[in-house]
């Protein structure tokens, strides 16, 4: 077992442990004891830097989002490029929607969430940088912003989320890869397209 010596490498192993541990098995799922002896960690250590299991969770999901945000943050005016961004990111961490998933299996569409008004605060910012570019006329107001980003992210995560229904409806092979994420931008592109040209649509 780990020492104490260096607490953040150990908090480090610890999280990231838990990452693989929770994505796989979903919280009630989850083990500490696996977490604790993938990362060479004492149990008692993940309970003294993190909590219970549903509080380890919590900080596992925030951690994961906020990492997201600093590396996809919302381009509402190159609307293509960053659905692009964000299919590229769950591409190589498909940890985030399977935690993600497995939340909403937990709690359901009516349960509180532990952190749920922090989570809140998290995606005004991001609904309201979409409500700065419908205003400044970028892009169409048909939607309403909030609506907007939830259909637009639901169009870009979809395939990584359910990559079995992806190669079942869309294909397996590369091309079809690619022909489905030029779908997902072509219909983002019409959503946000405003009626008298201007904007995204009107600049190609």
């Amino acid at each position: 077992m780990a020492t104490t010596r260096d607490p953040e490498a150990t908090r480090a192993r610890i999280f990231d442990a838990a990452v693989a541990e929770f994505a796989r098995y979903g919280i009630a799922g989850a083990r500490i004891d696996r977490i604790a002896a993938e990362a060479k960690a004492n149990k008692q250590l993940i309970y003294a830097y993190f909590g219970n299991k549903a509080e380890l969770f919590s900080q596992v999901l925030g951690r994961s989002m906020v990492d997201l945000a600093s590396a996809v943050p919302v381009d509402p005016d190159d609307i293509e490029g960053w659905l692009d961004r964000l299919m590229d990111y769950h591409a190589a961490h498909p940890e985030l929607l399977r935690l993600l998933y497995w939340e909403g299996i937990e709690y359901g569409s009516t349960e509180l969430l532990p952190d749920e008004a922090q989570r809140q605060k998290h995606y005004a910012l991001k609904v309201a940088a979409v409500q700065d570019a419908q205003d400044r006329g970028v892009i169409s107001d048909a939607i309403p912003a909030r609506d907007l980003f939830f259909l637009l992210i639901a169009m870009a995560n979809w395939a990584a989320f359910v990559p079995q229904m992806s190669r079942i409806l869309a294909g397996s092979e590369d091309t079809d890869r690619d022909r489905l994420r030029a779908s997902i931008k072509e219909a983002a592109r019409r959503m946000v397209a405003r009626q008298d040209g201007a904007g995204q649509d009107g600049a190609r």
